[in-house]
């Protein structure tokens, strides 16, 4: 084995493109353990099928690892899914290369059987993927295709790889391409970086106790500043999106993190996901100190009843008690809310309206209905109410919208709340790409679209 070419398949772009950090890390994984080693990869954000034939004719890899972030865009108003373009891609792969194909990310960790059944890899590796891919190159060098790591599933022609909990690593090298940072700041306006995987909630919905699993790892902090300061030294970025499933998990390293951010004088404002709930003014305050400018809610409702039906393990005060610690600070926050999903009624819609006016100086993110993916609580949900049967694979997406909701009067009550509400299909794409390239604003941009 001497060259390795990593594919990120990815060409969704709403709301904006975003860096491939899992190919990142495992190249830097790959090039720490195995330096002998060539490793390349090509974004098909960047490049059309026909520049990622010609890589590969170029570059004659031995094993080709093609990452699957997203199989389709979760919006119920736009069902399009991605399997056709990645099936195009493979067989583009196949006709012009003789390589070990391997297939991972996000998006396959999710369907892993199905998706191998219609892409036929030769080795495929659900979730946390930089040891797994490591033990795989190792038998392979050694002549050994029939790997002695963990198996979740023998498939005929492919082999399924779980690393399993043994497999996790705490400190990682980010390989981040230069062509690929130059291109990602210019159109998104900022990086990505982890400091942490796993979730331990149980939203009813959720894929991502199914793609990282429930136990909680942090990553090194020293390391995950040391690489923070690499990208602005060298890069000139100043924005990062931490893409934690839940940033404020763990308070204790999260304020180790924050104290060296202060330390290093990074200067470098960063944004995350946060779980609206257990956020203290002293926490905020060192974090705001530590560069956090904007904060993403996965709030889901503002109905108590609601946030009860979704899991979500939190109630509405501690949401508006959340809002207001940002607001006393100047921290930007946006609220992201599912409606018409399980349990919803005229009723809740009702109540997550009138108390929508309780929050202030921000922006909703709604979706509607809720995704029904395998293994969630969700597709049991769907199935008992004969929504989708027992056998169906979820490839093509399948929403769960309950009966008695009605997206037209929702979007009534919610231009009547005077609050700025951002539905999938609201036509704000174009004012973003302006304030993005035209006038190079970095970071996230809703906070332009707030209303008091």
């Amino acid at each position: 084995m001497r060259r390795i070419l990593l594919i990120s398949a990815n060409r969704y772009k709403e709301p904006y493109p975003v860096y491939p950090l899992g190919l990142s890390y495992l190249k830097g994984y790959i090039l720490r353990e195995l330096p002998h080693l060539e490793v390349e990869i090509v974004d098909c954000n960047i490049h059309s099928d026909e520049e990622i034939g010609r890589r590969i004719e170029v570059f004659r890899p031995d094993i080709i690892g093609l990452s699957l972030r997203n199989i389709d865009g979760a919006n119920s108003l736009d069902v399009r899914d991605f399997l056709e373009q990645y099936q195009e891609l493979v067989s583009l792969i196949r006709r012009t290369s003789s390589a070990y194909l391997v297939i991972g990310g996000a998006g396959f960790s999710i369907f892993p059987e199905v998706i191998s059944e219609r892409l036929m890899p030769d080795f495929a590796i659900v979730g946390e993927g930089e040891r797994a891919f490591i033990d795989l190159i190792n038998h392979l060098e050694k002549g050994e295709e029939s790997v002695s790591v963990k198996m979740d599933k023998g498939m005929e022609p492919c082999k399924i790889i779980s690393q399993g909990s043994q497999g996790y690593l705490s400190t990682l090298d980010v390989a981040f391409e230069e062509d690929l940072v130059g291109w990602y700041w210019q159109s998104s306006g900022m990086l990505n970086l982890q400091t942490k995987r796993g979730c331990p909630y149980n939203c009813i919905y959720c894929t991502y106790p199914l793609i990282e699993g429930r136990q909680v790892r942090t990553l090194d902090p020293e390391k995950t500043v040391e690489d923070l300061l690499r990208l602005k030294r060298n890069h000139g970025i100043n924005y990062v999106f931490f893409t934690d499933s839940v940033f404020n998990i763990g308070k204790s390293y999260n304020l180790k993190l924050a104290s060296l951010l202060i330390e290093s004088n990074a200067k470098i404002n960063w944004g995350a996901y946060f779980r609206p709930s257990g956020l203290d003014i002293e926490t905020m305050q060192l974090f705001k100190e530590s560069g956090l400018t904007h904060i993403e809610f996965g709030t889901e409702s503002f109905c108590d009843t609601q946030l009860v039906n979704y899991g979500k393990g939190f109630m509405f005060e501690e949401v508006v008690k959340s809002s207001e610690v940002c607001l006393d600070l100047g921290i930007y926050y946006a609220h992201f809310l599912i409606l018409g999903g399980y349990g919803e009624t005229r009723q809740t819609i009702s109540e997550t309206m009138v108390n929508s006016k309780r929050l202030r100086h921000t922006v909703f993110f709604p979706y509607i209905g809720m995704r029904i993916y395998p293994n969630t609580r969700l597709q049991q949900i769907a199935v008992s109410e004969g929504i989708i049967e027992a056998t169906d694979d979820l490839i093509a997406p399948k929403y769960y919208i309950s009966n008695d909701f009605d997206v037209d009067m929702t979007k009534k009550m919610a231009s009547e709340t005077g609050k700025a509400w951002v539905f999938p299909d609201s036509p704000h794409d174009e004012m973003m790409d302006m304030l993005r390239i035209k006038r190079k604003k970095k970071g996230l941009l809703w906070e332009y679209l707030r209303r008091p």
